[in-house]
């Protein structure tokens, strides 16, 4: 089973769990598709958007193991 990481590229995350999508659009980041908020890590885009990425990382882990 893949673990999301504070490191790991918001479009891996996508590919990983596309269901993940909802919660990186309930943190402001709405533009999903573009190839920047696809190239970046999820820290940078928490760092970004002001959420804590340990609380995000922990969120999509738990979504990943239902």
């Amino acid at each position: 089973m893949a673990k999301i990481e504070k490191d790991t590229i918001i479009g891996d995350i996508l590919d990983i769990c596309p269901d993940a999508a909802p919660y990186l659009l309930e943190m402001g980041m709405h533009c999903l598709g573009c190839p920047a908020s696809r190239g970046e890590t999820l820290e940078q885009a928490c760092m970004v958007h002001g959420t804590d990425p340990d609380e995000l990382c922990a969120k999509l882990n738990a979504l990943i193991a239902e």
